[in-house]
């Protein structure tokens, strides 16, 4: 950047005046960033996201999207306790705007709202669809049911759960910032011992953290992000804020005891770290936009946030760190806390460089062994969703997940959604239309993975509706399970309790590999799997579909962007080697740490899983 570094210094004031008005723009933005954000996942234009906008709008059904309050330790909801207190929640649910419907046990067709020990009793509670954001309810349902005496009130399901282990994930991040941060000052002080080149970095990486924010707060009011968002720009911005920053420090101490005065220094500062970090910045980037091509709304967003916080960190440390060190001029050395012995340094780093020249092959066989063996053991990273308890043992959902299970309704949360298109002429009132559906019910209800398919044509899942019996429903009694035009039928498949995660993935495959005429035994019919299930499998197609070609494009996009900059072929080649055998050790940590269990209570499990989820 030659021609770009003098300007930059020369018009110094203009472009401090410039970033300070830019930071308080957007600092601002950034504290309402967490209210901004889905904290559910969606995988755009999957099968799973298509029968759940059915439910809400075709359908019209307000259990589309819902969630479990789990009621325990309390008088058993078939008693007269048991109902006045149901009827007391429902009655508060029903006030809160965004709630759709409540159901709980009214009778023994509501056998599965009632635990197996009798006196656990569950309320189902539909949500808005029409929503952007369903989980922004769950705080509010919270607090409806907060100070409700006699009973433990927990809520849980999948919207639930989403909510949850995103805020835990985000509440976990700043925590670990703002541990990070001390240490990190400290070190940097211990390097370039004095108090402001040591801040520097510091600042950087916070300044990089809070404008990401607010710009993404900005992108956020029209596009969907995820919180996961918040994550990436918490780890990337700090690391390569005070990576990016680090470089420009030290470059510019280094012009100056070289005998260049400030803003000489500082505009080799831009030409040549500049330089450095400009290109990093790019092969970061070229990574982070490779994930805009994966049609996952988590994975989109964290490649939108990871593009914002590499341009931002880029820009702080090409333009802003070099116009206000040319400023600082000999006040980087205030505040001195070591004496000074950069040059004792290094030397001792140029010895130990000339150590390693000299003993290539021996250095690496020492070094390159354990490596090796590390990313060896990715070959056996099993990749879906951990079965068992592995959820964070303080987080509400996850506790009320295991008060399902102990009441034997945890499969309650892992219901498929079925739905069945009949062909024009062939409503569910027909005769032909009636036979079909009956005709899944009967597949669907025999699959061993299944405990209960309830439907139009068996409502609790037990006894069978007569086609006559039907014709006299009554039309508001419907709107839950068949189509506003008859043509739809909707079958809530609820599995065994005993059945794994990979078992009920599978089945979701299975459901979908149907040929529907043949199941139906009517031509022109069409079968669509919803359900949480339904969307571990989208999920994993979809991001197993596009992995290749994200990886080819960041291999590829890493390739050029270095051949442009250093001019080299070899150099390049040996970075994107470098980076993939870092990956593949990467991914062998986690079998190492997750799958074998070695280390896994340090993170907070108390156990190994068998599968990781990537």
């Amino acid at each position: 950047m030659p021609d770009l570094a003098p300007s930059l210094v020369r018009h110094r004031l203009p472009l401090l005046a410039s970033w300070a008005a830019v930071a308080a723009f957007l600092f601002p933005r950034a504290a309402g960033l967490e209210r901004s954000l889905d904290v559910g996942a969606r995988v755009a234009g999957s099968e799973s996201a298509e029968v759940e906008r059915e439910l809400a709008t075709r359908f019209g059904s307000p259990y589309a999207q819902y969630v479990v309050l789990v009621v325990s330790d309390g008088p058993a909801p078939t008693t007269p306790a048991g109902r006045a207190l149901q009827d007391s929640l429902v009655a508060r649910l029903d006030q809160i705007p965004g709630v759709a419907a409540v159901r709980g046990y009214s009778g023994p067709s509501d056998s599965l709202l009632v635990g197996r020990d009798g006196r656990t009793a569950l309320l189902f509670v539909g949500l808005d669809g029409s929503r952007a954001s369903p989980d922004a309810l769950i705080p509010l349902l919270r607090a409806a049911t907060a100070n409700v005496r006699g009973a433990t009130l927990r809520w849980t399901g999948q919207t639930a759960l989403n909510a949850d282990l995103r805020r835990v994930s985000a509440d976990d991040a700043r925590t670990a910032e703002r541990r990070v941060l001390p240490l990190t000052l400290v070190l940097l002080l211990v390097a370039f011992g004095t108090l402001v080149a040591a801040s520097l970095p510091v600042l950087a990486g916070g300044m990089t953290i809070g404008l990401a924010f607010g710009a993404a707060a900005l992108l956020a009011a029209r596009w969907p992000l995820s919180i996961m968002l918040q994550n990436v720009v918490s780890m990337i911005g700090l690391g390569l804020g005070i990576d990016y920053a680090l470089l420009a420090v030290s470059r510019f101490r280094e012009a100056r005891v070289a005998g260049l005065g400030p803003r000489d220094a500082a505009i080799d500062t831009v030409r040549h770290a500049g330089h450095t970090v400009a290109l990093s910045g790019l092969a970061v980037a070229v990574g982070f936009a490779g994930l805009l091509a994966i049609p996952v709304n988590e994975l989109r967003s964290v490649g939108v946030g990871g593009l914002l916080t590499v341009a931002i960190a880029v820009l702080i440390a090409v333009t802003l760190l070099p116009a206000s060190l040319s400023w600082l001029g000999n006040l980087v050395d205030w505040g001195r806390a070591f004496r000074r012995r950069s040059a004792a340094r290094g030397e001792a780093w140029r010895r130990w460089g000339g150590w390693v020249a000299r003993r290539p092959y021996r250095v690496l066989l020492v070094a390159g062994v354990p490596v090796a063996v590390l990313a060896w053991q990715a070959r056996r990273m099993v990749v879906g969703e951990p079965t068992g308890d592995w959820l964070p043992p303080h987080m509400e959902s996850a506790v009320a997940l295991r008060d399902l299970v102990r009441a034997g309704r945890s499969g309650l949360l892992q219901e498929l959604r079925v739905v069945l298109e009949l062909p024009p002429g062939s409503e569910v009132q027909t005769a032909r239309g009636w036979a079909a559906a009956r005709r899944v019910q009967a597949r669907l209800a025999a699959d061993s993975r299944v405990g209960m398919v309830r439907s139009i044509t068996s409502p609790d899942g037990v006894r069978s509706l007569s086609r006559l019996e039907f014709l006299m429903v009554p039309d508001s009694a419907l709107r839950s399970v068949v189509a506003r035009d008859r043509r739809g039928v909707l079958f809530d498949v609820v599995p065994r309790e005993e059945a794994s995660v990979t078992a009920l993935n599978e089945l979701a495959r299975e459901l979908r590999r149907l040929d529907p005429a043949a199941t139906t035994g009517l031509a022109g019919t069409r079968l669509r799997v919803g359900g949480l299930p339904a969307f571990r499998v989208d999920y994993l197609d979809a991001v197993g579909h596009a992995l290749p070609f994200v990886a080819a494009l960041i291999v590829a996009g890493t390739f050029v962007s270095l051949a442009v900059g250093f001019r080299s072929v070899l150099v390049p080649l040996k970075a994107v080697a470098l980076n993939l055998l870092s990956v593949a050790c990467g991914f062998g940590a986690l079998v190492l740490v997750f799958q074998d269990g070695h280390g896994v209570r340090l993170f907070g499990l108390a156990a190994p899983v068998d599968q990781v989820f990537v």
